[in-house]
């Protein structure tokens, strides 16, 4: 899909979403602006003061309706609570009751986009438990400010692959 419609797609959601919203506090939210400059594996993000919705253009165009209905009501959610209740924690009990009461979106955290076009070089390393790829971020950490990570399951530092 052309990604001139993907991006009017868009903002059809943001208003659709937007007018719930506001019907539901009986308010006026302020629009949000949205930008296309996010890179890597992110979908999106949104940037609180700033009123800023920025999508990864790669990932719309490759998912495009589904990317639409999910990513744009995720980043709109915080941007919503965080004008309404100020600083909360980002997945908390407000960004759900704003993800599925308001704009009725299933509260969903993390995309299952299929990211092998945007993940960029991936380094290997290994814990006691399996093989993690680190992006070239991460691997130039370690290896240039002598940075470590710890796996999340068995706790090990990770280590690099020869």
């Amino acid at each position: 899909m052309q990604f001139r419609m993907l991006k009017m797609q868009v903002q059809r959601q943001l208003k659709r979403d937007l007018e719930k919203a506001n019907n539901y506090f009986q308010t006026c939210f302020v629009e949000p602006t949205v930008t296309y400059t996010v890179r890597g594996q992110k979908a999106g993000v949104a940037y609180l003061q700033q009123n800023e919705i920025r999508l990864n253009p790669i990932l719309l165009e490759e998912n495009g309706a589904e990317f639409v209905s999910q990513v744009v009501p995720h980043e709109l959610a915080h941007l919503l609570v965080y004008q309404r209740f100020g600083r909360v924690q980002p997945h908390g009990k407000e960004w759900k009751i704003m993800m599925e009461q308001v704009l009725g979106v299933p509260a969903e955290t993390y995309h299952c986009f299929d990211t092998t076009n945007v993940s960029g070089q991936q380094f290997p390393y290994r814990c006691g438990c399996q093989t993690h790829q680190l992006s070239l971020r991460r691997h130039n950490a370690i290896v240039k400010h002598g940075r470590s990570y710890i796996c999340k399951k068995c706790k090990q530092t990770l280590i690099a692959c020869d």
